[in-house]
């Protein structure tokens, strides 16, 4: 062979390139959320058993996405090498291997929420480019080894050739994020958008309790907390935005997003919390909430007695299965269209997405919500129920030290200490400390006007210089007192006591 070391690889690499850069504007010209890549990255999440998927969060936080984006890319790159070395010997084979591609992401876009014929149009475009530019490549290759006087020649041509089609390439994949651009254009909707009714949120007086460290009790959109299985998130424009509420009900209801924000608005301070949250996490955050009642909603559709659940769906395909009794039971279980007195953020579910204090997320906080089934829990299997996870998960009862951070030296002493509590929907009565496994000690707690947020507490505890642990403890509104007991997330909820360690020094 007179071409160079590994120039068929290259071929391939090269044309796998100029097929995902061409399928990808694409997608971006026809604002398709599911582009080949991010389908296929959303199936492997949907199929992926529940524990890897919590070791994922808990390993990688948020980096968990991007770092299976980034395998799959590996994953690609290596396959398309294979395929350019398979086209040198057999050239159908190389394209049944990019068809087998190809049929992989048909079908992660066609296992989502009622796929429209349009989204295949860039796996179509993708497959068609990578077969031609790979017969364009390694037909430059095959004309080196036959010209072997002119072997430089030849090989100079090849490489002339695939930097072009390779910043062809690029320049494509930039042009498609320019020209279309959906997220720009539902943010630059989101920005100007005014909705009615929305106040601005006054941190209530009574709910700090004035300690230097502890959380904030209002958490700011940019700090709040942020668990989705979608990689490439929903853009919706709220004139696009429809909800359909149906199932065991009187009447069907479908809304547009001027319907929905035309109705009464509702309000209220409410802490959510991710189910993956670890002792001493900060998968949970407080927020103002501004939205319309999901009771009332459902109260005019006409309810069945037979229900007993909600089946909601994400614009991303994302279920989960919501109790109907604490939804109708008078809690402010709502559609949210605003946090802290703006329009949702993008990653926050904008336009539109529900809540309902007491509950965990999976099984209560859809963001994009697009569709909501009124049912029973024994007709359908929810997202993350599908993967071990409980069918019903109330909030656990849990606290957190966030003065003295874990490692830091203080001086000996009287050393302030303080963090946060909750139990959503039912509300915290008391916070306990103890030192170095010593008696339990109540501290201060502030007192907010509701019980469906979390609550600040402080106090001071005396430590002689040296190495110690302070562990915490809440009491709930009930008189159930947390337990010490450790238990994993998975199915409905860690347990266990949040404790650090720290220094005392001399004065």
């Amino acid at each position: 062979m007179r071409t160079f070391r590994g120039a068929w690889s290259l071929a391939g690499l090269v044309a796998g390139g100029a097929g995902l850069a061409t399928s990808y504007a694409v997608a971006n010209v026809l604002a398709i959320r599911d582009s080949p890549v991010v389908a296929v990255a959303e199936l492997l999440i949907r199929v992926t058993p529940g524990a890897l998927v919590e070791w994922a969060i808990g390993t990688f936080g948020d980096q968990d996405k991007p770092l299976l984006v980034g395998g799959i890319f590996v994953f690609l790159a290596l396959v398309f090498a294979w395929a350019g070395r398979i086209a040198a010997r057999v050239w159908w084979l190389a394209v049944l291997l990019l068809g087998t591609l190809a049929a992989v992401a048909v079908a992660a876009v066609a296992i989502q929420e009622a796929p429209s014929p349009v989204v295949y149009l860039p796996i179509a475009v993708g497959f068609v480019t990578w077969v031609l530019v790979l017969g364009l490549l390694t037909d430059r290759l095959r004309a080196a080894e036959r010209a072997e006087p002119e072997v430089s020649t030849g090989r100079r041509g090849f490489l002339i050739g695939a930097a072009a089609v390779a910043v062809i390439s690029v320049g494509l994949g930039a042009l498609g994020r320019i020209f279309g651009g959906g997220r720009r254009k539902v943010e630059a909707s989101r920005r100007l958008l005014r909705i009615t009714g929305v106040t601005e949120p006054r941190v209530p007086l009574e709910a700090r309790i004035g300690l230097a460290g502890v959380s904030p009790w209002a958490t700011p959109d940019e700090e709040f907390y942020l668990i989705h299985t979608a990689i490439a998130l929903p853009t919706i424009e709220p004139e696009d935005w429809r909800l359909r509420i149906h199932g065991l009900v009187d009447r069907e209801v479908t809304l547009s997003y001027q319907d929905l924000i035309a109705r009464e608005r509702t309000e209220a301070w409410v802490t959510l919390n991710c189910v993956s949250n670890t002792i001493g996490g900060d998968l949970i955050g407080n927020a103002w909430w501004s939205g319309v009642s999901l009771a009332d909603l459902l109260d005019e559709a006409g309810v069945s007695a037979d229900a007993d659940a909600l089946l909601q769906t994400s614009d991303d395909g994302w279920t989960c299965g919501t109790p109907l009794s604490v939804v109708m039971d008078g809690r402010e279980a709502m559609l949210a269209v605003a946090m802290n007195g703006r329009p949702l953020p993008i990653e926050h579910g904008f336009p539109v997405r529900t809540l309902v204090p007491g509950l965990y997320g999976f099984v209560s906080a859809t963001k994009w919500v697009v569709d909501i089934e009124v049912t029973r829990f024994d007709r359908f299997e929810a997202y993350w129920t599908g993967k071990g996870w409980a069918e019903q998960a109330p909030v656990r009862l849990g606290s957190r030290v966030d003065v003295p951070r874990s490692g830091q030296e203080v001086p000996a002493g009287e050393v302030p200490v303080g963090g946060v509590a909750w139990q959503q929907h039912v509300g915290i009565d008391g916070v306990e400390v103890s030192v170095d496994g010593g008696d339990w000690q109540s501290v201060d707690i502030a007192a907010p006007p509701t019980v469906d947020t979390w609550v600040q507490w402080a106090g001071t505890v005396s430590v002689e210089p040296g190495d110690h642990l302070l562990r915490v403890r809440a009491i709930g509104a009930d008189g159930q007192v947390q337990t010490g007991v450790e238990r994993d997330p998975v199915p409905d909820g860690v347990t266990g006591w949040h404790d650090v360690e720290f220094t005392a020094t001399e004065s």
